[in-house]
């Protein structure tokens, strides 16, 4: 008798846990935000050929129901992106915040101090609106001095170290390195061509990866099993 009353419990338990989980709101999918400069926001491509929106094409492949919404503008600086940020954060409450910024602080000469700073205070802000944050690294040539060069490549992994995120250590990697480069790029030789992107796109999409919850993977309608 006691082995079919606790049987009994069980089987209550499991319908219980079912009705709950039948009425339970689906948890709704991802929103990355990508906070950039003119390295997202397909400076000199033909629209729908730089790295973002092939970030969509990899969800879609991926069964991954994420929406992308490509905040980056041309020139932008991180204090640029400090300054946008609260708006953009309180207008598509992102899940995901992708930080690509800091190219044109190194080019304009900014001190480093204020570049990480900026950096810090948008993924500060970023986790606390319930986000995680993916830094992407950048590095500059050698021809700012050896000094400003290891300092501003190393200040991205300080800041996501500093606040647990998610880091791509260099966004060109395999691009402005290749032995091929100079055929991956625009005629002034800051923008990579449609050719890159796809390389860019590799860079960044393992580390966010790990930061998408497989629980975003759903089978699309029709797909086989």
């Amino acid at each position: 008798m006691r082995w079919v009353s606790w049987r009994r419990r069980e089987l209550l338990a499991f319908l219980l846990a079912a009705v709950y989980a039948a009425a339970a709101p689906a948890a709704a999918p991802p929103v990355i935000l990508v906070l950039g400069d003119s390295l997202s926001a397909e400076y000199g491509l033909k629209r729908g050929s730089g790295w973002v929106a092939l970030l969509e094409d990899r969800l879609a492949r991926e069964r991954i129901p994420a929406r992308v919404i490509n905040a980056s503008i041309s020139g932008d600086t991180t204090s640029g992106g400090r300054a946008r940020l609260p708006a953009l954060l309180s207008q598509h409450k992102p899940t995901h915040v992708i930080i690509e910024l800091g190219a044109n602080d190194a080019l304009r000469g900014l001190p480093l101090a204020g570049t990480e700073d900026n950096l810090a205070q948008m993924t500060q802000a970023a986790q606390k609106a319930g986000a995680r944050v993916l830094l992407v690294g950048m590095q500059v040539p050698p021809n700012y001095g050896s000094d400003y060069t290891k300092k501003f490549a190393a200040l991205f992994a300080q800041v996501a170290a500093r606040f647990h995120a998610g880091l791509v250590p260099f966004l060109l990697a395999g691009v402005a390195d290749a032995p091929d480069a100079r055929t991956l790029f625009q005629s002034d030789g800051i923008h990579p061509r449609a050719e890159a992107h796809p390389r860019i796109l590799d860079n960044v999409w393992p580390e966010l990866k790990k930061q998408l919850p497989d629980a975003a993977r759903q089978r699309q309608p029709g797909s086989a099993s």
